[in-house]
């Protein structure tokens, strides 16, 4: 399996299969268990990755530098301010030389246009942190929280309010394509991606599973195995979006009462970051349910798994 993805892009959820998701989240667990016994694993001495991030980041940022230092790899940090494509360098140019300096690009940006182009320049690997349309290093990070606490994935349910974004488009990718049903609790009217719809109840047919919109917080809660919860609106977005998202998605809030109305041995996960008091209260944070933590941990994890798999 590490040939098929040997020196290859990491860009989407959308665009592997079961099979691929479960190695990527398999070899990231693997590699969890040598950092949590202190084994050295500098598979990839030597080589040096830019780091480029056009969106402020902690986890992220942070998971990425201490992955590539396990795994023997120099981490470069690119500011876009300080590159000459701020200047308006078309980004082919851009994407060319880094190729000839860096053995592969970790990029955190805007529109999943851009990753997609740098790959398309880029003969090293591309690895996607974060666009307006996936969040594929988080996505694995979750898979590996949820087969820690819960064992596996067929027949969970997860409950999923928040904004619609990247975190909730690869969310829908991954629970119809490992058979986890998923009820995404929303304001009524609320529409996701199309695209991301349609692949995702294309991949919910053939594992079975449900993937449901509903503005009925209450159904979406009901014996859920898992409470996800979001930021209620997404960087980038004007100070007018953002107030009208809050006042939309406040209903939604991930509150100890609302907790309650999923099975009683339910996680709470968040991606992070959470606006307490906004989209979950301090009260669910830190509630023995809540797997934030262990979370966010997993998301260095899935990153060096994630390099592992990809890097030549």
């Amino acid at each position: 399996m590490r040939n098929r993805f040997r020196g290859k892009d990491y860009l989407a959820f959308k665009d592997m299969n079961r099979e691929e998701i479960e190695f990527i989240v398999d070899l990231s667990l693997q590699l969890k268990s040598k950092w949590v016994a202190r084994e050295p694993h500098e598979y990839f001495k030597g080589q040096v990755w830019a780091a480029l991030f056009e969106k402020n980041s902690t986890r992220t940022r942070n998971a990425f530098q201490r992955a590539a230092a396990d795994l023997g790899i120099t981490a470069v940090y690119l500011r876009p301010d300080e590159l000459q494509s701020g200047r308006g360098e078309p980004l082919k140019d851009t994407a060319r030389m880094f190729d000839r300096y860096y053995d592969g690009l970790f990029i955190r940006t805007f529109g999943h246009e851009i990753v997609e182009e740098y790959a398309q320049w880029m003969d090293h690997p591309v690895i996607n942190g974060l666009t307006t349309l996936a969040h594929p290093t988080q996505g694995i990070a979750d898979l590996m929280t949820i087969k820690e606490k819960k064992g596996g994935y067929k027949g969970l349910k997860l409950c999923y309010a928040g904004n619609l974004y990247n975190v909730c488009y690869t969310t829908m990718i991954a629970c119809a394509t490992l058979g986890i049903d998923m009820y995404i609790a929303c304001p009524d009217g609320m529409q996701p991606d199309q695209g991301i719809y349609e692949e995702s109840m294309k991949r919910a047919a053939v594992s079975g599973s449900k993937i449901v919109f509903t503005h009925n917080y209450d159904e979406a809660l009901k014996d859920a195995d898992i409470v996800y919860g979001m930021s209620h609106y997404s960087m980038g977005q004007s100070p007018e979006e953002i107030e009208a998202l809050k006042k939309a998605f406040h209903p939604y809030q991930v509150t100890m009462e609302a907790l309650k109305k999923a099975k009683s041995d339910a996680i709470f996960m968040h991606c992070l970051p959470a606006y307490r008091g906004i989209d979950v209260t301090d009260e669910v944070m830190e509630c023995d349910q809540s797997v934030v933590w262990d979370q966010g941990e997993n998301r260095m994890h899935s990153i060096k798994g994630i390099i592992a798999a990809v890097a030549l």
